[in-house]
């Protein structure tokens, strides 16, 4: 359990807090490329409790500024998009890229005054479908090498969606190993079953799937060590004598994780406050093997939202399309056959903001104690200046940073920490973008 100041500390991101100077030390999801709109690329948000608008600059590149006018505070979300910025509709101030105020039509022509104004304005950047930007002090750090951003974009996927509750209980479920042996059980196949794909894969060389290796043994060893990216978790399981499962996943610090998604798939997911009530998750699919098939992909994502906000259709004011008699024959959790709403179901229901000081952990919970004991130092070393994990200070320490190397794998009893490496290598070796990550392992 915590105390409740350190809770309050680990989860509260606004402006001059802690965690959300910490937060605000890296690049985070803005938007998605798709969510923008066509005829008129501007767009409110709200990040980390600071309402922002998001728009297309003339070059083709993105900007994110203030979203209330500095002269008499009307929203510059309605603006015109024109003469290199975002204009105002009261009268007509003109705001850069930069959020600099360049023009005041209605001051006098020899007035200087527009230099002396501003509203907050954040650098952009594009990867993969996702709009990143960043809200910290200084120069941004250069981006880091890892995978969702160097796999060419036909071999991508990106997709959100906005859960009701802090950011910090979404990372901590996509970091804990142990739950998918109850949470993510099915009880029979079922075609529709699309999302499900993960764990219904067939493990090479087992004949059997994820889901059926984790639902027969609940109880995995699970280890946690460093890694200059954050944290990587193993999650082991005996199949036989001679045989073991692996499944690596890992944390990508502060506010992401890397799972694997079957045989030769992987997907990056960010956990972003909106505000400390409520956060969207960015997701980045990666193929090893074979491009993406966007289409159907962004088909089925959007069948489970309701846009423009892409809130699951299972949510809380419907108790997440809970069945009674589904949970008694086809689903463990009765919430249908999208994982994804199995996981917002359990970290929504534990409120807005979880109170950790009333919880309990045990051994299986090495990843979320580890996750915070790693936080509550990282925000100490931000303050301090001190570097921090996953953020590089320049270029060639960025490119240095890949992977994060993850799996689903078997291995040999004997050797299996190397087994699962030798693996990954091969698997990137094949790969038709291998040129973009050889030498990993």
């Amino acid at each position: 359990m915590l105390s409740r100041e350190d809770n309050e500390l680990i989860t509260r991101t606004g402006r001059g807090t802690g965690c959300g100077g910490l937060l605000r030390a890296y690049w985070q999801p803005v938007a998605l490329v798709s969510e923008m709109p066509q005829l008129r690329p501007v767009k409110a948000v709200r990040l980390m409790g600071e309402d922002l608008v998001l728009f297309r600059r003339d070059d083709g590149g993105w900007a994110l500024v203030g979203r209330f006018c500095a002269h008499r505070g009307v929203d510059l979300s309605f603006g015109r998009l024109e003469d290199g910025g975002l204009r105002c509709l009261y009268h007509g101030w003109l705001y850069g890229p930069d959020g600099r105020c360049r023009e005041q039509p209605a001051e006098p022509p020899s007035s200087r005054f527009h230099e002396k104004v501003s509203i907050p304005g954040y650098p952009c950047i594009e990867r993969n479908g996702i709009i990143f930007a960043y809200l910290g002090g200084g120069e941004p750090p250069p981006l880091p090498g890892w995978d969702c951003f160097t796999a060419p974009q036909e071999y991508t996927f990106a997709f959100k969606g906005l859960w009701e509750c802090n950011w910090l209980q979404g990372v901590e479920g996509g970091i804990d190993p142990s739950h998918v042996s109850y949470l993510h059980r099915f009880l029979e196949a079922d075609p529709r079953d699309t999302y499900g794909q993960q764990f219904r894969e067939e493990v090479e060389g087992t004949g059997r799937s994820v889901s059926d290796i984790v639902g027969a043994d609940v109880r995995p060893d699970i280890d946690v060590e460093p890694d200059e990216h954050g944290l990587r978790v193993f999650a082991i399981r005996r199949l036989n004598a001679e045989l073991r499962h692996v499944r690596v996943t890992n944390l990508l610090f502060p506010n992401a994780f890397v799972v694997p998604f079957g045989n030769d798939r992987a997907f990056c997911q960010w956990h972003v406050p909106v505000d400390d009530e409520n956060h969207y998750w960015y997701m980045i699919f990666y193929d090893f093997a074979e491009p993406t098939d966007t289409e159907t992909l962004l088909a089925q994502r959007l069948a489970g939202v309701s846009l423009p906000d892409y809130r699951p259709l299972r949510n809380r004011d419907n108790d997440w399309g809970f069945d009674p008699a589904e949970q008694m024959s086809q689903t463990f959790t009765g919430m249908g056959l999208d994982i994804n709403v199995h996981d917002q179901w359990a970290v929504e229901s534990m409120g807005r903001i979880q109170d950790r000081t009333v919880e309990r952990l045990g051994v299986s919970d090495r990843a979320v104690t580890a996750n915070r004991r790693l936080l509550l130092r990282s925000i100490a070393a931000h303050a301090a200046g001190r570097p921090l994990p996953g953020r590089p200070s320049d270029p060639a320490e960025a490119a240095a940073l890949r992977g994060p190397l993850t799996v689903d794998t078997t291995a040999p009893d004997v050797g299996w920490e190397q087994h699962w490496r030798d693996r990954e290598a091969a698997r990137r070796a094949r790969s038709p973008w291998a040129s973009v990550v050889a030498g990993q392992p």
